[in-house]
């Protein structure tokens, strides 16, 4: 039997999924971050991280980690540094999760795919080593340079954010220690690179936010002239084999030595292909925290204002935008058991006659972009089933007028909406939702994004 694995390194933690050839779940196993050598040392404040040298000599504070496993040359050393470093927490995580694979599936492993969180950066020597701590995707220290890249990026790109890539490694660029920079990698990135030991090779989902060209396959000429051109990774279509995995990895897990590893993507796009979506018109509302839409497209759509961009996948688009409505708002009133118990309670096949706008606090980019719009959460009823009725009524509302704007602004007629998130398991919710959008609500197939990366590596070994 042969297997496939996809590993998803989320905010929280890292999961591993293995699939057959059917693309059925052979197994799967997990490691909170909380679980890390580095950080048990941390909360205890006990024992002393050690310090590494890489080959071009740069010390940086990191746990206690098997490094005669990395390709690169990295040399331990005893210190009383700082707080450990993230990379050596996920590589901590990556051989752990390979360790936990039962051994009869990791001996018939035939491909490997890495997610990681978008624009979520890593600044490394020519060896790989990491030269500082990594940016983590919602690091907006690169707001100093939004002037900068306004004067030469295109309107309405997604490069203007300050925590868009492409912001971090201008940042990066007035750090005295960037004179020793050789690459640029995203989260996945370096961790494959863990694995194949191939340096520069990323996908265009991780490299949309660093200025890709994702629809001519290039990088733009406004990119390239930059001085710090030459630390861009090359960049690959998601799923494409990039090497047979290292060796000494291989020896190692157990893995076979032809074990493919493969260019990977971003955690969001892997959930969105764990889902079952497909086709044009297809698309995943993920009700969590807020309420994320996603719309596979023929056309490329985007719009900075609505905070609306689309990713490439093949010859589709994946489009979307996200509202501050969501799950934080109804957690905010009600317990988890309040929400079961309510929900029973409720009708769906009658419209509730309140008209909310549900937030938490002012503001809202999608479907409505407005950073002054208030919560609007008033009347508020005395039966608590109607008053959360309302605030469905009102988080359908607000979903059916974000595909709206969606299409309005050139993407494929809405045929069919994927449910996941917590959300996902309200009938009512569900029910509600189906009845403004006048197309089939079904839940998601699959809801993990190791799954959608698994698929991934699927493909690769079936195009080699």
């Amino acid at each position: 039997m042969n297997y496939y694995l996809g590993i998803d390194f989320g905010t929280s933690g890292a999961r591993a999924i293995a699939i057959d050839q059917a693309t059925t779940i052979a197994t799967q196993v997990k490691y909170p971050f909380e679980n890390s050598a580095s950080d048990k040392r941390r909360q205890k404040n006990e024992g002393s991280p050690i310090e590494l040298a890489n080959a071009s000599g740069h010390k940086f504070s990191c746990s206690e980690v098997d490094f005669n496993l990395l390709p690169s040359a990295f040399c331990p050393l005893p210190s009383r540094a700082k707080p450990d470093n993230l990379a050596a927490i996920w590589q901590e995580a990556l051989y752990s999760l390979l360790e936990q694979l039962p051994i009869r599936i990791r001996t018939d492993i035939k491909a490997i795919a890495i997610n990681g969180t978008s624009s979520t950066v890593l600044l490394c020597d020519r060896t790989g080593a990491p030269l500082e701590q990594p940016l983590l995707y919602n690091d907006n220290r690169g707001v100093v340079t939004l002037d900068q890249i306004k004067n030469i990026a295109p309107a309405n790109h997604a490069v203007i954010s300050a925590t868009s890539s492409l912001a971090k490694l201008l940042w990066w660029q007035q750090q005295p220690i960037f004179s020793q920079a050789a690459y640029l990698l995203h989260q996945a990135d370096w961790l494959s690179f863990l694995l194949h030991g191939k340096l520069g090779i990323s996908d265009y989902h991780n490299a949309l936010k660093l200025g890709y060209d994702v629809e001519n396959l290039c990088y733009p000429n406004w990119l390239q002239a930059l001085s710090c051109s030459d630390l861009f990774p090359q960049i690959l279509a998601p799923g494409t084999a990039i090497a047979e995995i290292l060796p000494q990895i291989g020896d190692r897990f157990d893995l076979p030595h032809d074990c493919l590893v493969c260019a990977g993507t971003t955690d969001s796009i892997a959930a969105f292909l764990a889902s079952g979506a497909n086709q044009p018109g297809e698309a995943v509302t993920s009700l969590g925290s807020t309420l994320v839409l996603k719309l596979l497209s023929t056309t490329k759509v985007e719009n900075s204002s609505y905070g609306v961009y689309s990713h490439r996948l093949g010859n589709l688009w994946l489009t979307g935008g996200a509202s501050n409505t969501g799950g934080a708002v109804l957690k905010h009133f009600f317990t988890d058991e309040e929400l079961i118990t309510l929900s029973q309670q409720i009708n769906p096949n009658l419209e509730s006659p309140l008209e909310y706008y549900p937030l938490l606090a002012k503001g809202d980019r999608f479907p409505v972009n407005d950073p002054d719009l208030l919560p609007q959460l008033t009347p508020r009823p005395d039966d608590p089933a109607a008053f959360l009725h309302g605030l469905l009524e009102s988080m359908a509302r607000i979903e059916a007028l974000g595909y709206q704007r969606l299409q309005e602004l050139g993407a494929s007629k809405l045929t069919r909406v994927y449910r996941a998130g917590g959300g996902a398991k309200n009938a009512a919710w569900n029910s509600i939702s189906q009845r403004h959008l006048q197309v089939p609500v079904i839940p998601a197939q699959y809801t993990e994004a190791a799954y959608g990366t698994a698929l991934l590596a699927h493909t690769a070994s079936i195009q080699c």
